[in-house]
């Protein structure tokens, strides 16, 4: 999972364009960011890879209204839709689009993202594929189910963070442990989310941190067997954190938003 997945940049602003929020040209800008220009194939009616504007054109003409997000992992795929070629590649990426409110049909789209050059001149291409998917009800989470799952399992998880000393595996560890219980919200999130949906994607997004740092995927120094043990602590966090994600960005789709 990456803190800011692709998938939940087009569900939210993605949403805030089919609600009329946002022009076109506005989610586009707002979803691609300094990549390079999207592209998605398998657009219905369209026989090779068109722009992210036409494909977002192309949902809401089909009567596509909204649009959730997808954070797999092995053992537990959110409710994927199906079908299996579909999930596979979700697996795969950890994270897909699902668009909600066609008549009869769905669609999936799942990114490939690619980076050139250096670390500090990196150009990224994302390519889109679109499929057709099993016309199912997302079952959640909701955003005030998923904050206080991500509280209680934070909560949970501190003493075993504190007693695996995260904390001491060095300054980058100790900063991202100070910013568990930082008030702020540096989030900018899609017009027509409810402000809570960007408290509880702030903290997720900084529990992330934590989870890298700790996982050692920061490239900090720790053993095999450090490894081994925080990830078996941190697995209940991780996957609240997940799902914090998933309903914070899909929050504009819930029915009483909070």
């Amino acid at each position: 999972m990456h803190a800011e997945p692709r998938s939940g940049l087009l569900v939210a602003w993605g949403n805030a364009l089919l609600a009329g929020h946002v022009p076109p040209d506005d989610a586009v800008t707002e979803i691609v960011g300094t990549d390079e220009p999207h592209r998605v194939t398998g657009v219905p009616g369209e026989s090779g890879a068109v722009g992210l504007s036409l494909a977002l054109g192309r949902l809401r003409a089909s009567g596509v209204r909204g649009l959730r997000l997808a954070l797999p992992v092995a053992g537990d795929p959110l409710a994927l839709p199906g079908p299996p070629t579909f999930n596979d590649l979700a697996l795969d990426a950890g994270e897909a689009a699902i668009t909600v409110g066609a008549p009869g049909v769905a669609y999936g789209l799942v990114p490939s993202v690619t980076r050139h050059g250096t670390a500090d001149d990196a150009t990224v291409r994302v390519a889109w594929t679109m499929f057709e998917v099993a016309d199912r009800p997302a079952p959640g989470p909701f955003l005030a189910e998923a904050e206080r799952e991500l509280a209680e399992a934070m909560r949970d998880t501190i003493e075993d963070l504190t007693r695996l000393d995260v904390a001491g595996s060095g300054p980058a560890a100790q900063r991202a442990l100070a910013g568990l219980y930082r008030k702020d919200s540096d989030t900018r999130i899609a017009p027509g989310h409810p402000g809570r949906a960007g408290r509880v994607l702030d903290q997720a997004r900084r529990i992330h941190t934590v989870i890298r740092v700790a996982s050692g995927e920061d490239g900090g120094a720790v053993s095999a067997a450090e490894i081994s043990a925080r990830l078996l602590a941190l697995a209940p966090l991780e996957r609240a954190c997940r799902r914090a994600m998933v309903a914070a960005y899909s929050a504009a789709l819930e029915p009483d938003r909070a």
